[in-house]
């Protein structure tokens, strides 16, 4: 019978599959809407430092209240996925780049399996039941804050007890009125080692986060890196885990991680699309098209400067995309060479646009300022 209350029993053998498949977090809210979380998301995005990020906040109302999707909806079983250890640490290596843990592999698979293994056990119990991961219709962070699973850290981050802020969250949204959990009576309290660990001060003391500021949403977005958060991106590719490295609670875990090198940038520049999907499929891209990938890895070689990556840089200054060739002037006004000195004064006499041209014009100030060459 649908919607019927099974009893504690029902939730025990969830919680267990859920162990079973390797979650470390469960717990289960109402489906009541999320008021104070649509409240504060309405707030920041008039403010601006939502910048203009969709997904949850493509529609507040539909991602904070479940029912305007699943009218049936009873309860949210949140599930929460530790990707630490297995996901390894990160290195910092001449000429490579670094990738955000959770986008080694596709750490969802894990979450993925556990959240339909629920689903299919509350449906043998003659329930409806429907997952909900990595999904616009639920603010994940605060189903699982309210059930149980953890607590909303000043990073804006999920923390929890043995995973600190390394863990994924999924639910499953089901009609069974099962037992809901209480919010776990935990707070950061005076920690703020996030803050200064923000390598553009992203993170405000009041433990919201100005995203027109995060390098992580910065790398995961088309069009232009700010010219003032270059030199911050540093040797990434894709995300940015400095607010999760330096969270106290997720130490013990991170220090079991085996340390993994990422891409080198030769490999990223030289590739074709085609070899950049086949290997960073899972990574959130726009319009499915690796360009981001390209346009960070050319940040990432005026950042690192080497000698062999210079000759790669002047060659996107002639790529067919404006967004690359803009990048890339920006790179070689970094290496600071005659070589690259002379690549970009060819680019004005062949170029066009606008964007490109504004990037080539402040590369050579800046080698004049810095480095007294023409």
């Amino acid at each position: 019978m649908s919607g019927t209350y099974r009893g504690p029993v029902l939730k025990e053998q969830l919680q267990e599959i859920a162990a079973a498949k390797g979650c470390t977090g469960f717990g289960i809210t109402t489906a009541e809407p999320f008021e104070d979380v649509k409240q504060a998301m309405d707030e920041r995005h008039a403010g601006g430092l939502a910048a203009d990020l969709a997904f949850t906040y493509r529609d507040t109302a539909v991602a904070t209240d479940v029912r305007r999707t699943f009218s049936w909806a009873e309860r949210l079983i949140v599930l929460a996925f530790a990707y630490e250890p297995d996901a390894g640490a990160a290195v910092v290596e001449v000429g490579t780049m670094r990738i955000a843990r959770f986008a080694d592999g596709d750490q969802y698979a894990g979450l993925r399996a556990a959240l339909e293994s629920v689903v299919v056990a509350l449906e043998e119990s003659g329930h409806r039941a429907e997952v909900l991961a990595d999904d616009s219709r639920l603010v994940d962070r605060a189903a699982a804050v309210r059930a149980g699973v953890g607590w909303w850290g000043r990073s804006t981050m999920v923390l929890a007890p043995g995973a600190g802020p390394w863990m994924l969250l999924g639910s499953v949204v089901t009609d069974a009125r099962l037992e809901a959990d209480r919010p776990m009576a935990r707070t950061c309290g005076t920690c703020v080692e996030c803050i200064p660990a923000c390598p553009t001060g992203a993170i405000q003391p009041s433990g919201v986060l100005d995203v027109r500021r995060c390098l992580a949403y910065h790398l995961q977005s088309g069009g232009v890196i700010p010219l003032e958060l270059r030199a911050a991106v540093g040797d990434r590719l894709y995300g940015c885990d400095d607010c999760l490295t330096s969270c106290p609670p997720g130490t013990r875990i991170l220090d079991a991680a085996l340390p993994v090198s990422g891409p080198a940038i030769v490999d990223v520049l030289g590739a074709t699309d085609e070899d950049l999907l086949a290997r960073f499929g899972h990574f959130y891209l726009p319009a499915r098209r690796p360009r981001i990938l390209k346009r960070n890895a050319l940040v990432a070689a005026g950042n690192d400067r080497s000698p062999h990556l210079e000759p790669m840089v002047v060659t996107y200054l002639g790529h067919p995309d404006w967004l690359l060739r803009a990048h890339a002037a920006w790179a070689a006004g970094e290496f600071g060479t005659e070589g690259t000195g002379a690549a970009l004064v060819m680019t004005l006499a062949d170029e066009h646009d606008a964007r490109v041209r504004e990037e080539v014009h402040r590369a050579k100030r800046r080698r004049q300022d810095d480095h007294g060459l023409r």
